[in-house]
């Protein structure tokens, strides 16, 4: 099977398909036998952060595979993300990520959410009196510390809408390597994809498939008739026609799942062809965003007091 890489602008590439580790359950052993799975078939890009509590699975069962001659350091793709608490100190926040993951570096570090809280708070979803104002400009600085203290191969974000990356590039001495957000048939991005290619940053789609089997999830995307019919077409899954049309719009899509089967099949959508018609039946779906994060808005304390201003309109 071919290993399709993208170029990114800080000059390493990225595996087009990376194995999400994200879980509800966060099971540890799970986890680590999903990892060494997704590796026999050739899964050389693999995402965590801080909050999914993966990195320590995620580390162990890499630096097994190092061990046994399974894959080198070099040819495997690690991403980890910056948490909302650790705006404060992102170096040493990076250094505590790679303790988790027993390793000297990450390829990508992210900034998880344009959001910042105070130290102490740890939950996925922040209390009223858990939030900070954000300093983006000092955040960054931050993060270009990282890069160039050799603790991550490259720096990017993840949520930014178009208008932030436009306010933070009129700062950045380093512009992000990649945005990673919500992109799928049904959220395609197209704003967002040309801003980002303005500046050649790097879309990189978590939820590719609508996010199924996660508690915030859907399965509008693989259940959309068209999507469905564009699969049968083609003798292929709905999934992989998900997943194609992702990689066709030059991104890179995080898939996650834990069973033996899916994986497979996400793994073998790269070679799925679609054709004009696919792409313009696609283009005509109805759009809808399914992680609007409702969460990081409140009336008093959060700097977003509704999904409108947190994603600046483009919801």
């Amino acid at each position: 099977m071919r290993s399709d890489k993208v170029r990114l602008n800080c000059g390493i590439t990225i595996p087009t398909v990376g194995f999400g580790t994200y879980s509800d359950q966060n099971d540890r052993k799970t986890t680590e036998k999903a990892i060494h799975m997704s590796l026999k078939m050739g899964y050389r890009h693999f995402d965590t952060a801080k909050i999914y509590g993966s990195e320590p699975a995620l580390g162990n069962a890499l630096n097994k595979a190092f061990n046994n001659g399974v894959v080198d350091r070099e040819d495997v793709f690690v991403t980890s993300k910056l948490w909302s608490a650790d705006h404060h100190d992102p170096v040493s926040a990076l250094k505590t990520t790679l303790q988790n993951l027993g390793m000297e570096y990450v390829d990508m570090y992210l900034m998880h959410w344009p959001v910042k809280l105070k130290p102490w708070a740890c939950n996925p979803v922040p209390n009223e009196e858990d939030y900070e104002k954000l300093d983006l400009e000092a955040t960054w600085a931050a993060m270009e510390k990282c890069f160039e203290l050799g603790l991550c191969g490259g720096i990017g974000v993840s949520n930014f809408s178009s208008k932030k990356i436009e306010h933070l590039s009129d700062f950045a001495s380093v512009t992000p390597a990649i945005n990673q957000v919500e992109m799928h048939p049904m959220w395609r991005q197209k704003k967002l994809r040309k801003v980002c290619a303005d500046y050649n940053i790097h879309v990189s789609a978590y939820s590719p498939l609508g996010g199924p089997g996660n508690a915030w999830g859907s399965t509008a995307v693989v259940e959309h008739p068209v999507i469905q019919s564009i699969a049968v077409k083609h003798n292929a899954t709905p999934a992989q026609v998900a997943l194609k049309w992702g990689l066709m719009k030059g991104s890179s899509v995080i898939v996650k799942s834990f069973n033996k089967e899916r994986m497979k099949e996400n793994k073998a959508a790269v070679d799925l062809k679609l054709d004009g018609e696919d792409l313009r039946m696609i283009d005509n779906l109805e759009e809808w965003k399914i992680m609007r994060g409702d969460f990081l808005c409140n009336d008093t304390t959060s700097p977003y007091r509704n999904i409108q201003q947190l994603w600046d309109g483009e919801i």
